[in-house]
């Protein structure tokens, strides 16, 4: 349990809050525009209202499990948090999810896509769908 702490401060002091406009360029770079169907404006959006841009965001729900990072990638299906009941689908322990690494993070929202589709994030289903997205990349020169 100690170790987990440890790794939880660790990946907390390298997390990073991105701009609106830069996490489109990183999304963009990752591949993610058009991945399964899902445009950048799409990706932008969910993570506005997930996480604010931020790899550190966390939030705790009344079920028990934790949603963390910059998609808010939950505990009881995709990732480890070291106790609880845990699909761990995207085989990582959620730690990695809070860094400024966001490889980690794109690869399991990428699995997800594969899995349940954009719609397993209740933000998507709330802000985003069916809206103007064009805001969300609006000045980034993309």
């Amino acid at each position: 349990m100690r170790c987990l702490v440890f790794l939880l401060f660790v990946a907390l002091a390298n997390a990073r809050v991105y701009t609106r406009c830069e996490w489109a360029r990183v999304l963009k770079n990752y591949g993610m525009d058009g991945y399964h169907g899902i445009s950048l404006a799409e990706w932008v959006c969910l993570s506005q209202w997930e996480s604010s841009y931020n790899t550190a965001a966390i939030n705790h729900n009344t079920d028990g499990s934790t949603d963390y990072g910059i998609f808010q990638i939950n505990s009881r299906w995709w990732c480890n948090k070291g106790r609880g009941v845990t699909s761990n689908a995207c085989n990582i322990n959620c730690s990695e999810l809070l860094t400024d690494n966001v490889q980690v993070a794109i690869d399991c929202a990428k699995l997800i896509i594969m899995d349940s589709g954009i719609s397993a994030w209740v933000a998507w289903r709330d802000h985003c769908k069916g809206h103007d997205l064009s805001p969300y990349l609006a000045g980034c020169g993309l």
